[in-house]
């Protein structure tokens, strides 16, 4: 059972997760690790949280890119991290990969449905960092202050 479980499961259900995405999410206690492991938002979770794949679905939100355009267009992306990134939104289905047959191959990613749908998410995540960015900050604040 995942840590994230609704008290009543009707409606849109997963057969692995049968939590209904209209209803509240409780949290089953004790959470063990495997509860944690098997939760769908933990993945996902890990996914957006890393360091470049909230930029490089950014960018492909714009339009498709080529892999050296996204090479150059993030600062501090190292190639091996950036193939890495890229693999593992493909591998999720949240990015698309083509190879042109051409001499020398060009590959370009684009933003699946599912991305688009993830990167809607994101931008509503980011508008409330923004909104309540003051909010976060005093907080911090006193409580740097009062350790």
């Amino acid at each position: 059972m995942s840590p994230l479980q609704p008290p009543h499961q009707p409606g849109l259900q997963s057969p692995r997760h049968p939590a209904s995405v209209d209803e509240a999410v409780d949290v089953t206690v004790p959470v063990t690790v495997d509860d944690h492991e098997a939760c769908p938002a933990t993945a996902l979770l890990r996914r957006i949280g890393d360091k470049w794949s909230p930029v490089l679905l950014s960018l492909l939100a714009r339009r498709t890119h080529g892999f050296n355009e996204l090479d150059r267009s993030v600062q501090g992306l190292s190639r091996r991290m950036l193939v890495r990134t890229l693999r593992s939104l493909e591998r999720d289905g949240l990015i698309s990969r083509t190879v042109h047959p051409s001499t020398p191959p060009r590959t370009e990613y684009a933003l699946t449905d599912l991305g688009r749908s993830l990167r809607d998410l994101l931008v509503t995540l980011g508008q409330w960092a923004v909104v309540h960015e003051g909010e976060l900050e005093t907080a911090r604040a006193r409580y740097d202050a009062a350790s």
